[in-house]
């Protein structure tokens, strides 16, 4: 499997961003870390070893982001406003800069994924921004904000937190191209999947509201909010959505 590593001085962030890419060929898939992890995050806890075979075969090339969170959402030293003003910045970096560059690599539509906080992430690009991406693989995600920033509101929290802004979405450009795109948020109902359970069946009844297609997938009580069960859906997804080669 090839592996590649990049990174872009980025002064409106404060610090480097770096980006790993596995395999050269295949569906891409843009990968967020775990709250507050890097862009080894996936590869540390054996997720790119559980889709390697996918790589392998040419079926999927995946670019692994280094997160922002310590400087945005989960910074408790910082007021709510701040940290989505520094989340947007980063927000603005991944379609300007990181999305260009994964369009020289390929021609299809660029899937999103991530787990936990990651899955939060793939999701919010996603739905924010359906032009810009094919689909999104979410795994055990939040899908707004409250956990880290209470009741604070304003407008860039409501456009970060989907459970917030597509009850009210009425625009029948931006549903039409949601209902064209691949969305996966799979959960399950063991240790630590709360509130990731409730959120995600929100989304079910949302999406189901506004005619979006979904595959919403709620695994059993024994499925935990842990790497090991992510080994297992994330092939268990790909297997299923991936053509063969």
């Amino acid at each position: 499997m090839e592996v590649a590593h990049y990174f872009w001085e980025v002064p409106a962030l404060g610090r480097p961003i770096r980006l790993n890419r596995y395999g050269t060929e295949g569906q891409p898939l843009l990968g967020f870390p775990a709250q507050e992890g890097d862009h080894r995050n996936l590869e540390d806890f054996g997720l790119i070893a559980a889709i390697q075979p996918f790589i392998e075969r040419g079926e999927l090339q995946i670019f692994t982001i280094d997160s922002y969170d310590k400087e945005s959402w989960t910074n408790p030293d910082l007021p709510p406003g701040e940290r989505a003003s520094r989340y947007e910045i980063y927000v603005n970096f991944v379609r300007h800069t990181v999305l260009p560059f994964i369009w020289q690599h390929t021609s299809k539509p660029v899937w999103t994924t991530g787990v936990s906080m990651g899955a939060y992430h793939a999701a919010n690009f996603l739905f924010r921004f359906p032009h810009d991406f094919g689909g999104v693989i979410a795994l055990s995600g939040v899908y707004e904000l409250s956990e880290f920033i209470g009741s604070y509101s304003d407008e860039r929290v409501y456009y970060n937190s989907p459970l917030w802004f597509l009850p009210n979405l009425e625009d029948p450009y931006y549903l039409e191209e949601l209902r064209r795109k691949v969305i996966v948020l799979c959960v399950g109902q063991g240790a630590w999947e709360e509130p990731m359970l409730t959120q995600t069946r929100r989304m079910q009844a949302i999406l189901a509201q506004k005619g979006i297609p979904a595959w919403v997938d709620i695994w059993g009580p024994d499925v935990n909010h842990d790497w090991p069960w992510w080994h297992r859906q994330l092939p268990y997804f790909l297997e299923r959505l991936l053509p063969r080669t």
